[in-house]
C-alpha cells in the first residue's frame, strides 16, 4: 500500500508525540485536548491503526456472550465493528468525533450498525449493569476498571489488551499507561479469568485478559 507523503507526515508526527510525551507532563484539562490531538491523528484517508480487529478478539469471539457490547476508547472503530458484523449491539465511546465518524463509515462498509457517542471517559459515569461485554484496547486508564465491573451484566464478560511495561524495551511510552506484570490478573481477581496471555514479540509487549464476572 502507498501513502501520500501528507499522511505519512501525519503518522510520523503521531509517533514523535508518543516518543515526546515520555517527557513531557500531560495536561489534564483533558477532555478538549486528548479531542484535539486524536481528531489530529485520525483526520487522514487511511485508517491510523488498520479496520482488522486485534487478533486476541478474533481469536476469541466465540467465547464471549452476544448481546450488548460497548467498545470504550473506540477509536476508528475496528474492533466495535468487528463485534457487529458478528452479531452483537455495539456502543462505542471515545473522544475524538473523527474517529467515530471513521468507525460509522468503516461499519457500512461491511453492512453493519454501530451507535457512537463522543464523550470524556475521565469524566464519563458508565450504567451500571448495562452490557454483556465491554472491551477496552490498548487506552490504559486505571480508575474505569471498578466502573467496568460494575456496567457488566451478571455474567458478562470483559476483554482488554494493552502495552506492558516489557515494551519499554522497544519505545519510550509513558510508563504510567503501561500495564504491570499480571495487574489485570490482579485487578480482576474477584472474576473468572477466562484467557490471559503476556506477549512479547520482539517490537511491541502486551497483556491480555478475557474474564467474567459472577452469574450470581
Amino acid at each position: 500500500m502507498f501513502f501520500s507523503s501528507n499522511n505519512l507526515c501525519k503518522k510520523l508526527n503521531f509517533i514523535f508525540f508518543l516518543i515526546l510525551s515520555a517527557f513531557t507532563p500531560m495536561v489534564v484539562s483533558a477532555a478538549s485536548n486528548d479531542q484535539t490531538r486524536w481528531d489530529k491523528y485520525y483526520d487522514m484517508e487511511e485508517f491510523l491503526y488498520g479496520t482488522e480487529p486485534i487478533p486476541f478478539l478474533k481469536d476469541n469471539i466465540s467465547l464471549l456472550p452476544k448481546n450488548k457490547a460497548l467498545d470504550l476508547a473506540m477509536g476508528e472503530g475496528r474492533n466495535g465493528v468487528y463485534l457487529a458484523t458478528q452479531g452483537f449491539e455495539v456502543l462505542g465511546l471515545d473522544v475524538s468525533p473523527i474517529g467515530l465518524n471513521k468507525a460509522q463509515q468503516l461499519a457500512k462498509q461491511f453492512n453493519t450498525t454501530i451507535q457512537t457517542r463522543v464523550v470524556d471517559l475521565e469524566n464519563y459515569q458508565l450504567k451500571k449493569n448495562s452490557y454483556d461485554v465491554i472491551i477496552c484496547t490498548y487506552y490504559l486508564q486505571r480508575n474505569l476498571f471498578d466502573q467496568i465491573k460494575d456496567s457488566l451484566k451478571p455474567g458478562g464478560m470483559v476483554l482488554i489488551e494493552t502495552f506492558n511495561t516489557d515494551y519499554l524495551k522497544y519505545s519510550r511510552f509513558p510508563k504510567k499507561y503501561l500495564l504491570k506484570h499480571n495487574e489485570l490478573l490482579e485487578i480482576f481477581k474477584d472474576f473468572k479469568v477466562i484467557r490471559y496471555q503476556m506477549y512479547d514479540d520482539g517490537k511491541e509487549a502486551f497483556s491480555s485478559i478475557i474474564a467474567q464476572k459472577s452469574k450470581l
